[in-house]
């Protein structure tokens, strides 16, 4: 772990990135001194910059809640799930995937008819920004989404005990992006009236969460976690749909977590407003998800509960690179060498999609040495096929 003093202007900042970059140190500086921040600022192994606040950042806070501070893919989602079978053959699983692009729009696409009802329910007092989505979002129950540009995916899977699983991340779809950009924009015109000592150009614009404002996002970001999950739910239930009718598959119980949330936690004696942005809950016992990039290994964790991080730990690998420079810098070539000499079906197919490549994100190796301390593995999980959005 990498200790960064504030010396005197601002609370301690640890990473357990062994090298983070300079974009998530400046940022993880800006939030060592909100006034309102607690404790200390951790940055978990995947850090990288983001909008506001770094993505694999933790941070809590005593009586705000920053729109940021959660981001735009709010609730997002991994589940995963082992079935009955050890041996599954390239055509096969070929046939598998056709199927699952036919039940699971990805990318921009969505169900031509709106979903069931029932899988998400109109409530009667549904807050305002989900309330006008609500219709539109009953399309996209149960599609992949592209996730800020492509790194969503669908995964078919070798745990290391030689059964075949697959693995779904997705998140809130549209609900998600409508409720950041819209309350960023009123936690700043709040902060703007009340003379909020925050500078503008941080982009950590706050709500208290006594405050109506507070009270109406908590509202819309805890509903987007919920569709959030039956999103997910839904096409690992028809993926296994798939399975079963192709291979008559058997099913192990889902696993399934959520990272882009804030909650109200107990910590070093104070309840506190943990905002995880592309980290996760590791509590002690608590299992976890942690998934690489295309072509990487995923794992199956058991949290340490480690009170220094705020009991949290890494969402996924983290990008080494933007996705400009990955497309500038990588070879296509290489790196569908590199996917095909694995056996992996894979969707590198052109100079952009290098930019959901292996290559352009950290070593999930390393990101899982940096967090020891955080997380037990329990599970090691090898791609073979990827359907990303």
């Amino acid at each position: 772990m990498k200790y960064y003093n504030m010396d005197g202007d601002g609370l301690v900042i640890k990473s357990w990135c062994n090298n983070p970059e300079q974009g998530a140190i400046d940022q993880a500086m800006n939030l060592a001194r909100l006034p309102f921040a607690f404790k200390q600022i951790c940055l978990m192994p995947d850090t990288h910059s983001g909008y506001g606040m770094p993505i694999g950042g933790v941070l809590a806070t005593d009586g705000v809640i920053i729109p940021y501070a959660v981001g735009y893919d709010v609730g997002c989602s991994v589940g995963a799930v082992k079935t009955s079978l050890t041996d599954i053959s390239i055509e096969t699983i070929k046939i598998i995937l056709g199927k699952i692009r036919e039940v699971i729009p990805v990318g921009y696409k969505h169900h031509d008819k709106r979903q069931d009802e029932k899988l998400r329910p109109r409530q009667s007092d549904l807050p305002d920004i989900v309330s006008k989505e609500y219709n539109k979002a009953l399309y996209q129950l149960g599609t992949l989404g592209g996730g800020g540009g492509g790194n969503h995916f669908i995964e078919i899977q070798r745990y290391d005990d030689g059964f075949i699983g697959f693995m779904v991340h997705s998140g809130s779809r549209n609900f998600g992006w409508q409720i950041a950009d819209h309350y960023n924009k009123v936690a700043r015109d709040v902060n703007a009236r009340y003379y909020s000592s925050v500078p503008k150009k941080w982009d950590l614009a706050f709500l208290p969460l006594d405050s109506d404002e507070g009270k109406n996002y908590l509202d819309e970001m805890n509903y987007c976690m919920e569709f959030a999950t039956s999103n997910v739910l839904l096409m690992l239930e028809r993926i296994k749909n798939v399975f079963y009718d192709v291979c008559k598959a058997d099913f192990n119980p889902t696993i399934y977590i959520q990272h882009n949330f804030a909650r109200m936690e107990h910590h070093f004696g104070h309840n506190v407003m943990v905002h995880r942005k592309g980290a996760t809950s590791a509590r002690e016992g608590e299992i976890g998800l942690i998934p690489g990039s295309q072509g990487s290994a995923s794992y199956i964790v058991l949290g340490k509960g480690n009170p220094e991080s705020f009991m949290s730990c890494s969402h996924g690998a983290g990008r080494a690179m933007s996705k400009t420079k990955a497309i500038e810098t990588i070879n296509l070539a290489e790196e569908q060498k590199k996917l095909d000499s694995k056996g992996i079906i894979h969707t590198v197919r052109n100079q952009k999609d290098v930019s959901e490549s292996e290559s352009a994100y950290k070593s999930i190796f390393t990101v899982m040495d940096e967090q020891r301390d955080l997380v037990d593995i329990i599970t090691k999980l090898e791609p073979m096929a990827v359907v990303k959005g």
